[in-house]
């Protein structure tokens, strides 16, 4: 995986033992004493970055009204990461518990007519759930592939929309569009679009059905920056300024529907087409912020969580209800947009963007609310991957996980009672370290303070490096969170 260093070669090696160890999880519930299990709602936000969020960067130009509440309420995690640095291979993570480059998926993302990722037999968070005895849902943004209904059975599916048999999808008020999908990965309930909002194809699959199946070819759109879609087939009534909407009020009658039934908690994954490209806020959103479209974009998206926060208090079934609110990777943001909106800084003080495996590529928010047993206003700096929401789940519902399922999952249910960092008798580390990982593929390990890059430059889209760079990077991150002082070759002698 990591080019030969002399001198870092034993480190390394017993980091990656350390990151893919199994964990032991206890066999009591955190949620005994409760009358039932909490309901768990895991929401991901698409490109939104930790310095976009009021309550995180007091310097931010957005106002997130719903989310800085969600904050106050529940605990914040400033040390938390998303598996990689965009979004296919981190939901691989959320789901399974395992670092993307395990699969297929070695570097990149795929597209909205690649076949599924998750492997059929691979054990899910949804799997667990339903073990557990939870009513399971995802509604948003899936890019995790599907497999579709060929035009030509011997032929592999591949973001080519000519190998989908779109003239037999016009007849599917009756049959499934997709051969498989998330309904075959422990989700009961599924209302997703098949990648981002600016990949094709344009359509809502309920439980694998087109919602729309009257197919028609939608033009693509690439101008102003930020506001880009391709061209592509998608149902007649999909409306691209209307998907976040459509998101916030299927999660309401999801939770609506679930709750009616007080013999089963719910589990709802609720990925999120914002604040991704294009940016399309709502005309009650336009001029919001002070950011352009992107921060009117990123105040919509905070209107839509809020009016799911809403849902719960009116059902009230806010106490005992666990809220996650997080992001797939670091926002999109360039230097052009820098430029023009210089005091607002989308990925706060990290350098690099999505894609880069610089902190701005994968350090994202991470807020948890469960007033039932979390503290309001806690914080923690522990250091947390989103590949970990399987133990963690697993830890909280009572379940021990098979060796062969979430390896690369760790509990941090111990944090949820007891976050403080200096506290006596403050939890352990939750991790001894973590793999980053970019768009190219390049790898990143983080131990405590010390992050090692195996490579130049970002290995996404801000830097390629440049020749006589060192060839590797090594920073320390407590004391040099920017990432501005590479101490490779100064170590090598040690």
């Amino acid at each position: 995986m990591f080019r030969k260093h002399p001198n870092l070669n034993y480190t390394i090696l017993m980091l990656l033992l350390a990151s893919s160890a199994l964990v032991i999880f206890r066999k009591k519930s955190l949620a005994e004493g409760n009358a039932r299990q909490p309901n768990v709602i895991y929401i991901l936000a698409d490109d939104l970055g930790s310095g976009d969020l009021s309550r995180l960067n007091p310097d931010s130009q957005i106002n997130t009204p719903n989310l800085d509440k969600l904050a106050s309420n529940g605990l914040v995690f400033t040390d938390a990461h998303s598996g990689s640095a965009v979004c296919t291979p981190t939901r691989y993570g959320i789901l399974t518990g395992r670092y993307a480059f395990r699969s297929r998926l070695k570097k990149g993302v795929l597209g909205g007519y690649s076949p599924m990722l998750i492997e059929k037999d691979r054990f899910t968070v949804a799997d667990l759930m339903k073990k557990a005895g939870y009513r399971t849902g995802v509604i948003g943004k899936w890019h995790l592939g599907l497999d579709w209904v060929k035009a030509d059975a011997a032929k592999a599916v591949n973001q080519a929309e000519l190998d989908v048999d779109w003239t037999r999808s016009e007849n599917l008020a009756l049959e499934k569009g997709i051969t498989a999908g998330p309904n075959d990965l422990g989700f009961d309930y599924s209302y997703i679009i098949p990648a981002s909002l600016d990949i094709a194809p344009y359509i809502y699959l309920q439980n694998g059905k087109p919602a729309d199946p009257r197919i028609t070819d939608i033009a693509g759109n690439k101008t102003p920056r930020g506001v880009f879609w391709r061209d592509g087939k998608g149902s007649q009534n999909f409306d691209l300024q209307k998907t976040l909407d459509v998101f916030g009020q299927e999660a309401k009658n999801f939770i609506v529907g679930a709750t009616r039934n007080q013999s089963k908690p719910f589990f709802l994954y609720l990925p999120l087409s914002s604040p991704h490209t294009p940016w399309l806020p709502s005309e009650a959103h336009k001029g919001s912020s002070k950011a352009g479209i992107y921060g009117d974009f990123v105040h919509h998206t905070d209107a839509v969580v809020g009016a799911v926060m809403h849902t719960l208090d009116s059902l009230g079934i806010t106490d005992n209800t666990l809220v996650i609110f997080t992001s797939d990777n670091g926002a999109d943001w360039k230097p052009g947009d820098k430029e023009i909106y210089p005091a607002h800084h989308a990925n706060y003080i990290y350098r690099g963007e999505k894609s880069d495996i610089w902190e701005g590529g994968h350090r994202v928010p991470f807020i948890l609310r469960w007033p039932a047993v979390v503290r309001k206003g806690a914080k923690t700096s522990q250091t947390i991957c989103l590949t970990d929401i399987m133990a963690t789940l697993a830890s909280i519902t009572g379940q021990k996980l098979d060796r062969n399922a979430g390896q690369d999952s760790f509990s941090f249910a111990p944090l949820l009672r007891n976050a403080n960092d200096h506290a006596a008798g403050s939890p352990a580390p939750v991790r001894s370290s973590i793999i980053h990982h970019s768009i190219d593929g390049m790898f990143a390990i983080r131990r405590g303070k010390w992050k090692f890059i195996d490579g130049k430059g970002s290995g996404g889209w801000s830097s390629k490096g440049e020749a006589s760079d060192p060839d590797g990077q090594l920073y320390d991150i407590e004391n040099d969170p920017q990432e501005t002082t590479n101490l490779f070759e100064s170590n090598l002698k040690l």
